[in-house]
């Protein structure tokens, strides 16, 4: 028998980084979490994912700062109001809430551990479809960072290059949230939005909010927090 394999998975504390986390799961691998404190409007999105790497088994769980912030560009750092009029402004712009070059920071981080833990893959929560309309989160994307990693990395010039693993990549939201909840992930651990109140309870308005309400919906679930999301409808 093949010994388990090591993944690190970043972990946003949001419903599809927790799916991603139960898919790797899943699939066997040991799985080493990252969060990244990248100088966001709010710091429950943190508490979050420590509360998804404990309830889904992570073997470790590190944040680490890096502070974005810094740089602005971003309503998601303070650089302005987080827009509330429709998911990616009817998807004729990029919407303010993008934060430049996140994804590639992310990974390179998160590409930095593997080839320390001796990583085989790394898996994130990206999605192309039900998604606000951000470059970094489109399967071009990842194949050029997967060509990168070989490029950039001993274990990549080897041939032993670290593996991208995107498995929501394709799904509608609903497809991600019945799949979590076939693993068994506990959605009311996790939190989603961009402009929460100072409780922690979602706006029920921005772009993540409408795409997780429509999910749950289209799924045919409840979700656990939609009860504080009418609360401030």
């Amino acid at each position: 028998m093949n010994p388990p394999r090591r993944a690190v998975v970043l972990l946003s504390g949001g419903l599809d980084s927790a799916t991603a986390l139960a898919c790797a799961r899943a699939e066997g691998w040991i799985c080493h979490t990252l969060t990244v404190d990248y100088g966001q409007r709010h710091a429950h999105e943190l508490a979050a994912a420590r509360r998804v790497a404990t309830a889904l088994g992570a073997a470790e769980h590190r944040v680490i700062r890096i502070d974005l912030a810094a740089f602005g560009g971003s309503s998601l750092v303070g650089d302005g109001e987080v827009p509330k009029d429709g998911v990616g402004a009817g998807g004729r712009s990029i919407p303010s809430t993008y934060v430049p070059a996140r994804n590639t920071v992310f990974l390179a981080l998160a590409l930095a551990w593997a080839e320390a833990l001796g990583a085989d893959a790394i898996f994130l929560g990206v999605n192309a479809v039900d998604y606000s309309g951000y470059p970094d989160c489109r399967p071009e994307y990842l194949d050029a960072f997967r060509r990168l990693s070989e490029l950039a990395t001993r274990r990549g010039v080897e041939g032993r290059p670290v593996e991208i693993r995107a498995p929501l990549l394709t799904l509608s939201k609903a497809e991600i949230i019945r799949t979590g909840l076939r693993l068994g992930v506990d959605y009311g651990l996790t939190s989603s939005c961009y402009d929460p109140d100072p409780g922690g309870a979602p706006c029920g308005a921005c772009d993540s909010c409408r795409l997780r309400r429509a999910g749950f919906e289209q799924a045919g679930a409840a979700d656990p927090l939609l009860g504080r999301d009418e609360a401030r409808d």
